[in-house]
């Protein structure tokens, strides 16, 4: 389709179609792209291969699907004995290109987290379900999930169960993910137990929000919920909430104990994670759950992330971009699979496609899972003396806060992310 010739604007909009143009992507107004991304829908024209660094290289290429769609996949492979991967994690958020600095040649975008058209509420710990952070545990899992672990300078990955240990005031408790609740242990909540909901709005398309009003832990005469946060000495309990009710929304997690079994759940009481199922939680630097592996995706296999995320992702012929990761032996693969909603033939890639683009790649769909997608899907970098750049995702736009203002083209930058995956370049060597 050819755009009408309009001047864009505003001067952010003229820079923005002026950067777009450098990519040969033609928009004639900014605003235009919240009613159609086609202009974005462009094969890749030839498989394309950077060096980013010893061990670290991005190749580009267009995959076809079925029925002339397609998906441009941007593949980044690291080869973990010439340079390091680390999990990060930040509550208050960051740009993925702001990470692409220093020693820093890359950046994936990370774990599923919190995303709310609603600025007024939002939860105290946006990352859903596990979250290491500087060594400290600052989620803990509602429902067994995997996991990406930096566990004394090793990247792994894992499937949890929801168990553990940890310690009220020095004593030992067990706990377990309040999806998954067993007797004895207490039950953890956070924001991973909320359900975001759907609404239509007329210029946006939807908003996604949740209920504040029924945004908490059950009501139940015999529990005894307590808000535990990060404080300055460590995870402490912050707020008692006899009967439950406790707002999902507030601190790092929620504990709850069953009467008579909750007695060291006090005020400041100090709390210490002491093991992840049957892992101890010494040498953990780093870590968050990660999305279900592809297969899983596949078969629907998905309950523990869909309500968390509102309208699922993974639903049977549901076409998004999707971020990949799979790590083989000393070997990490992470892949951004493109595409743009507002587009006939380059609106992403199903569940099901997933899965057979992965087993022509070579790649265990067992053994791949699911980061961040949709919007979300991005990958940063930079070439040896380059500035950084980005691929996935280029058609974002920052959604207006009110009726009078427009859309904002931010595809380089993206969304505010809550975790990401950043890869180091080692200094030992030269690409």
């Amino acid at each position: 389709m050819t755009a009408p010739d309009r001047t864009p604007v505003s001067a952010a909009d003229r820079r923005a179609v002026a950067e777009l143009a450098v990519r040969g992507i033609h928009v004639a107004d900014i605003q235009d792209l919240a009613r159609d991304q086609r202009p974005f829908a462009q094969r890749i024209t030839e498989p394309h291969r950077r060096t980013l660094a010893a061990g670290v290289v991005l190749d580009s290429r267009t995959l076809e699907l079925e029925s002339g769609s397609f998906t441009n996949a941007y593949t980044l492979t690291v080869d973990l004995n010439r340079a390091g991967a680390q999990p990060v994690t930040d509550r208050s958020g960051f740009r993925l290109r702001g990470l692409v600095h220093g020693a820093v040649v890359a950046a994936v975008s990370g774990s599923f987290s919190y995303i709310s058209d609603d600025p007024a509420y939002q939860p105290d710990e946006p990352c859903l379900d596990l979250t290491i952070r500087h060594g400290q545990i600052a989620g803990l899992p509602t429902t067994g999930k995997p996991a990406l672990l930096l566990h004394n300078g090793r990247l792994q990955i894992h499937h949890l169960p929801a168990i553990g240990t940890l310690t009220l005031a020095g004593h030992p408790y067990r706990w377990a993910g309040s999806k998954d609740p067993r007797p004895g242990h207490l039950a953890v909540f956070g924001a991973a137990n909320c359900r975001v909901r759907y609404r239509d709005d007329p210029r946006t398309g939807f908003l996604r929000d949740v209920d504040p009003a029924t945004n908490t832990t059950p009501h139940r005469a015999d529990a005894l919920d307590a808000t535990v946060g990060p404080t300055a000495s460590g995870l402490r309990i912050t707020a008692l909430h006899p009967g439950g009710g406790a707002d999902l929304f507030t601190g790092a997690l929620i504990l709850r104990a069953l009467l008579p079994t909750a007695r060291h759940l006090t005020l400041g009481a100090p709390v210490r994670i002491t093991s992840l199922d049957t892992n101890d939680t010494a040498g953990l630097e780093a870590g968050f759950s990660l999305g279900p592996t592809v297969a899983a995706a596949a078969r629907g296999d998905t309950t523990p992330w869909d309500a968390s995320l509102g309208l699922s992702p993974f639903r049977p012929g549901a076409r998004y971009a999707r971020t990949l990761i799979a790590l083989d032996a000393d070997r990490l693969h992470l892949q951004v699979l493109d595409g743009a909603p507002l587009t006939d033939h380059f609106r992403g890639v199903t569940a099901a496609e997933t899965a057979r683009l992965c087993e022509a790649a070579g790649w265990d769909p067992e053994k791949v899972y699911h980061l961040d997608g949709g919007q979300t899907s991005k990958i940063a970098y930079r070439s040896p003396d380059a500035r950084p750049d980005a691929v996935g995702s280029l058609h974002y736009l920052r959604w207006p806060a009110n009726a009078t203002q427009p859309f904002h083209w931010q595809g380089l930058d993206g969304r505010v992310l809550r975790s990401a995956l950043t890869i180091t370049a080692s200094d030992q060597e030269a690409p």
